[in-house]
């Protein structure tokens, strides 16, 4: 049995500009967990505040900091996809 890939998989053009947006979105989510990680830490009663509906906020930000999460990797894969589109059409044009 032959294992190799389904799809010719070429030259990856975007690997560097993918893998820099990567690394920029895992700080930029890093600041936001480390928000949450520090008011548990040095303040934990403001977490129990009610913030939205009878919400406090460990539960707010806790739920904020999941859907920014995959609003990010949403984000992540349309750029990603039009970094690859937009360079594998300059390679095809040359």
């Amino acid at each position: 049995m032959l294992h190799e890939p389904a799809a010719e998989v070429g030259i990856e053009n975007a690997s560097k500009k993918k893998a820099s947006l990567g690394v920029w979105f895992f700080f930029l989510y890093l600041i936001f967990y480390g928000g949450f990680v520090v008011i548990g830490v040095l303040n934990y009663e403001l977490l129990a505040t009610e913030v939205v509906a009878g919400l406090n906020l460990a539960l707010v930000y806790g739920i904020g900091l999941i859907v920014f999460a995959v609003l990010l990797g949403m984000l992540y894969n349309f750029l990603c996809s039009k970094y690859e589109d937009d360079l594998n059409t300059k390679e095809v044009q040359e």
